[in-house]
């Protein structure tokens, strides 16, 4: 199923990067442009890392919204009973590249979007599972 959007879905890592101003992160800027989205799970991991940081989860997610990043350029997209399925099927498919449940939730998202995947994470290289894997670093 597609969504009718163009962009990515990001996982966790591309979206820190963009917050972050890392290497990359120009990479996500554009696709940003795009409509991406991101799952709930994976948000949910960039608001807590960015709670290591010292910032308020809260506060980090408004102060986003107000930028019209959050809802504007990124889309939030709730996981599905039927992600559940397809998150628990790409266990023994993604185990070799230590994929976690959030690497995971993010595949599934993609998948169910009919979306290409943006990460910094260079494990994903080797992932098949149907998705096209896009690293925003060389």
């Amino acid at each position: 199923m597609t969504d009718g959007r163009t962009g990515a879905v990001l996982d966790a890592s591309a979206l820190l990067a963009y917050l972050l101003n890392e290497p990359g992160s120009a990479v996500v800027d554009a696709m940003l442009a795009e409509g991406a989205a991101i799952s709930a799970v994976n948000y949910a991991e960039v608001l807590s890392r960015m709670g290591d940081r010292g910032d308020e989860p809260a506060a980090t997610h408004q102060r986003l919204e107000r930028q019209g990043l959050i809802g504007d350029l990124l889309e939030v997209i709730p996981l599905l009973g039927e992600d559940a399925l397809i998150v628990a099927r790409l266990r023994p498919l993604s185990r070799a590249q230590g994929l976690s449940l959030g690497d995971r939730a993010c595949l599934a998202t993609a998948l169910r979007l009919g979306r290409p995947v943006l990460t910094a994470d260079r494990g994903w290289a080797t992932v098949d599972v149907g998705v096209t894997i896009r690293l925003i670093r060389p």
